[in-house]
């Protein structure tokens, strides 16, 4: 898909420029920016030093690379030991495949822009159009997984689905939702958690009504003015990002690798159709 916008002065015409993404369904999988993330973390071997090579921050650096990660059936970036406090970092062979596949796409699109500019003489309806289109969500805990069970009640359905961690996420939505999406078993769906809808708990054992308990390790604490985020990693290079206040990080006295339960109704997963 190519996301295309005019910057025109009222006597000249308009530039035709493009963003490049891979698509999958509904969800943009992989931008330039992530490419330039995964060739500087190809080039320094280091999530700290490709950060700086990119112009992001440190904490923006991985949550594009968890980002990815959730997003995949099979990881882009493992972390070495120690990754998550500065240590090192490598790509995967589909790592690698994805920046040389994408490099060629690249090459391919600036010259179809090139071609397509000059047949164009007015690009203000075409940006307007393009601008009214565009859809975005601020949810960072997105996973592309797989159907594994529906049970259907008389107004609402609990679905089931394989982000490909060692634990599964449970949904409740709509009977009407699930039709209307095509749930079935083995199908492909978009799960999203919002990060404060999750609740947090050293005591990972501890009973709630809540359908979904994932247990992992925090990797990543990043304390804000009132707020602090959470990065924990679920396993199979699977994160999850949960949002508490800085009075709830200090009465649970969080620390990298304490091991949590991160908790979440399943009303609180929004699903998308991934195909």
């Amino acid at each position: 898909m190519v996301d295309s916008n005019a910057q025109s002065a009222p006597s000249t015409a308009g530039q035709l420029t493009g963003n490049l993404f891979l698509q999958t369904g509904s969800s943009s999988a992989f931008a330039a920016q992530q490419i330039d993330l995964l060739r500087a973390v190809k080039l320094t071997g280091s999530i700290s030093k490709a950060a700086k090579e990119v112009g992001i921050s440190y904490k923006t650096a991985w949550d594009r690379i968890d980002a990815m990660n959730n997003l995949s059936a099979e990881p882009l970036v493992l972390r070495a030991s120690g990754g998550a406090k500065g240590g090192g970092t490598q790509l995967t062979h589909l790592g690698e495949r994805i920046i040389d596949g994408f490099q060629a796409l690249m090459n391919e699109h600036a010259q179809f822009l090139a071609r397509l500019g000059e047949q164009l003489h007015s690009l203000e309806d075409i940006a307007n159009f393009v601008r009214s289109e565009q859809a975005m969500t601020s949810v960072r805990n997105q996973f592309r997984g797989q159907v594994v069970s529906l049970e259907h009640g008389a107004v609402n359905t609990e679905v089931v689905i394989d982000i490909g961690s060692v634990q599964p996420l449970v949904a409740i939505i709509s009977r009407d939702s699930a039709e209307q999406l095509g749930l079935r078993a083995g199908k492909q769906a978009i799960a999203m958690v919002s990060e404060s809808s999750i609740l947090l708990s050293k005591e990972t054992t501890l009973a709630t009504s809540a359908r979904n308990r994932l247990i992992g390790s925090v990797v990543r604490i990043t304390e804000g003015a009132v707020n602090s985020d959470i990065t924990i990693d679920l396993g199979q290079n699977k994160t999850l990002n949960a949002v508490i206040t800085n009075t709830s990080l200090h009465e649970l006295a969080l620390q990298s690798n304490d091991q949590v339960a991160a908790i979440f109704k399943a009303p609180s997963v929004i699903l998308m159709k991934a195909d």
